[in-house]
């Protein structure tokens, strides 16, 4: 079901014949060092995923990650959308595209749809993000979508740190355990 659309891209709920796609993609080594490794393997895991993550929470909330295409030819690029996780006290942008298609300005066309999406349509009040220290170019495009960073933090199950950032479209963001945000080391 197509959710978005901009001037080069479409953002489509997945479906499980997306699994070839999105086991590439979360097997690449820059999603294994930035957001990490989620053991999934083969095509069985990547179908599994995908119902029991992004098909599940649109069911569950009416928005997920979606699947990024470029309108021009239907090619799959990335996953952009909205998480809602255990470890953060709203609702987070998500996004990873296949290094293919970095630089190229789908990571910032995508995400700021899902950002105006979140605001106007979903009428959500802040919105999550979050960014391995290490991963410069993420933390440049939540800063360019109007994110601020908040703290750092660990998150199960591996403690990595892990930046913290958002944008208040009503509802203060709170910073640290006032927040509910885990606290740092």
């Amino acid at each position: 079901m197509k959710i978005l659309e901009t001037e080069r891209l479409l953002l489509r709920t997945m479906r499980e014949d997306d699994a070839p796609f999105y086991l590439a993609l979360v097997n690449e080594p820059s999603w294994l060092e930035h957001i990490g490794d989620k053991g999934i393997r083969t095509l069985d895991d990547a179908r599994a995923a995908i119902v029991a993550g992004p098909m599940r929470l649109q069911r569950l909330l009416g928005y997920s990650l979606y699947l990024v295409e470029r309108k021009a030819d239907g090619a799959p690029l990335g996953l952009c959308g909205l998480i809602l996780r255990d470890t953060l006290p709203g609702t987070d942008i998500g996004y990873a595209l296949a290094p293919a298609y970095w630089g190229q300005g789908y990571a910032h066309e995508a995400a700021a749809a899902i950002v105006d999406h979140a605001r106007r349509k979903l009428g959500l009040r802040r919105l999550f993000g979050i960014a391995s220290p290490a991963n410069a170019p993420s933390i440049a495009l939540l800063e360019k979508l109007g994110l601020s960073f908040l703290r750092s933090a660990r998150f199960p199950p591996d403690l990595r740190d892990t930046n913290i950032y958002c944008i208040d479209f009503g509802a203060a963001c709170a910073t640290g355990a006032e927040a509910g945000l885990p606290l740092r080391g």
